[in-house]
């Protein structure tokens, strides 16, 4: 008889902090009428979880929704209902195995775990029905999540490289279950820790560490999955933070021994997860120091005070601001998001010297911050769709569109002025608009991480640049009303 497999995918990392709304607008316009369709051939979980279900399992496929939604504020009410109703009345319908592409740190207004209370709803129809989950990295494990489905595995790579071979390590565990080879049984440790996401790069210090170790005791007998969750510190819940979690086959020992040393381990190196900004102007002198170097290629000023990714407005002038009064030129600026300068330039025409006021349009609520609009005068060089396919690692094939796009000319810098906020992880950010950033002198990314498989290797070198006076994904804690997270917690509490 043929299996019936109930694939989704619900995707948002929530900055409680950020300035910007996420109503059901904000995610995948077709994220219920084309879910198959949508992700049939994807390098995502839920692409993985169609292979396997299709070409291992030869089930036959219920796929209700493919929602995903850049990471910003606490999710509407009305948004998560509607996508979890959708869910739920597919489970409703019946199924043999459930296959999830979640995150893992959504916050909603009506449920501050937003993928453990998804879980529970499930399981409160389906009770006897396999569930697997991958998560992000970034997810903040909660006990609801674990009570409620059999197999949890996470991303090992920060940037995130490797979403769909984590779907598949998910996917083909549920797979040896439903074929009666394995019973997996999970663990799990919540430590008082939270990690600065600028350090949850996989590829150095402390998190490269914990992740080889989880891959290390992977290979022990009877351990089928060991997960380090990074966690998500901007967003403010009871459960934000650092946690592990091991899945092994029929033996809850094991899997709460291997958690239990992998913590320790983590503990131990608690000081490899924080990060300590320098101040901006420091941040620059090291840029121009890098710049004036022997060796070929821009410098990446990467201003993680406003990082799309993390809930960023993508309007912040700090950086920008500040390296211009520093006598950084040559500079590469990608994207500002200003929908009122873009309709300004483009009414101006290709070609013309405009003077706007750019960027610093958005009222940093929860710091009770509104900075001012810089005044800029400038050529308005390009003027495009805004549209490019992505060549790099990271959402391969996919399509970015970044509205009515503008580049302006100032002189010093040429800046990107875009509709849409656009996370800088492909070149075609820049080659798009006629800009070769191999070229340049700087390139000023609002990224903390995921622009660097690309940029990286045609780079001098990175510079992390945080704002001193605060942005909706800065690194110093202390400009964050935290009011939710569980205390004592390292490093808010030492």
């Amino acid at each position: 008889m043929q299996r019936k497999i109930l694939i989704a995918r619900f995707n948002h990392e929530t900055n409680t902090f950020s300035p910007i709304e996420t109503t059901l607008k904000a995610f995948s316009p077709k994220w219920k009428l084309d879910a198959y369709k949508d992700q049939k051939g994807a390098r995502t979980a839920m692409g993985a979880f169609l292979d396997i279900a299709e070409s291992v399992l030869n089930a036959s496929l219920i796929t209700p929704v493919s929602a995903t939604a850049n990471p910003s504020g606490t999710v509407a009410a009305q948004a998560y209902d509607t996508i979890c109703t959708a869910i739920l009345e597919a489970v409703a319908q019946g199924c043999d195995a459930i296959m999830l592409d979640l995150h893992g740190a959504m916050v909603t207004e009506n449920a501050a775990d937003g993928e453990g209370v998804l879980l529970e709803k499930i399981r409160q129809i389906a009770a006897n029905v396999p569930i697997c989950v991958a998560l992000d990295l970034h997810g903040n494990v909660t006990q609801k999540m674990m009570d409620n489905c059999d197999i949890i595995v996470g991303f090992k790579t920060y940037p995130h490289i490797d979403m769909y071979e984590t779907g598949m390590h998910a996917g083909l565990l549920l797979t040896r279950l439903l074929e009666q080879k394995i019973k997996p049984v999970m663990a799990w440790r919540q430590l008082p820790l939270l990690s600065h996401t600028l350090m949850s790069n996989t590829s150095e210090s402390a998190m490269q560490r914990a992740v080889f170790a989880a891959s290390a005791a992977q290979t022990e007998p009877g351990v089928l999955a060991v997960s380090i969750m990074a966690g998500f510190s901007l967003a403010d819940f009871e459960d934000a933070g650092v946690s592990v979690v091991v899945v092994t086959d029929q033996n809850a020992d094991l899997a709460d021994a291997v958690a239990a040393r992998i913590s320790e381990q983590i503990w131990a190196d608690r000081e490899g997860f924080i990060y300590t900004s320098e101040p901006l102007a420091i941040s620059l002198q090291h840029a121009q120091a890098l710049a004036s170097s022997a060796a070929t290629g821009p410098v990446l000023l990467l201003d993680h005070s406003d990082n799309v990714m993390s809930g960023g407005s993508c309007d912040t002038m700090d950086v920008l601001e500040a390296a211009l009064q520093a006598g950084l030129s040559d500079i590469a600026v990608g994207p500002i998001c200003d929908p009122a300068a873009v309709a300004e330039l483009v009414n101006a025409g290709l070609g013309a010297t405009v003077t706007i006021a750019l960027g610093n349009k958005t009222f940093l609520k929860s710091q009770n911050l509104r900075k001012t609009p810089v005044v800029l005068t400038g050529v308005v060089r390009t003027i495009s769709a805004g549209e490019f396919r992505v060549s790099g690692p990271i959402y391969t094939g996919s399509t970015v569109k970044m509205g009515r796009t503008v580049l302006f000319d100032i002189g010093a810098a040429q800046i990107l002025v875009t509709q849409e906020r656009i996370e800088p992880y492909d070149l075609g950010l820049f080659t798009s608009v006629g800009i070769v950033p191999a070229e340049k002198t700087y390139l000023l990314l609002k990224s903390r991480m995921y622009c660097r498989p690309v940029f990286e290797p045609i780079s001098k070198g990175l510079i992390a640049c945080d704002s001193d006076s605060g942005g909706p994904t800065s690194s110093n804690y202390s400009l964050f009303p935290f009011k939710k997270i569980r205390r004592p917690i390292y490093p808010l509490d030492l």
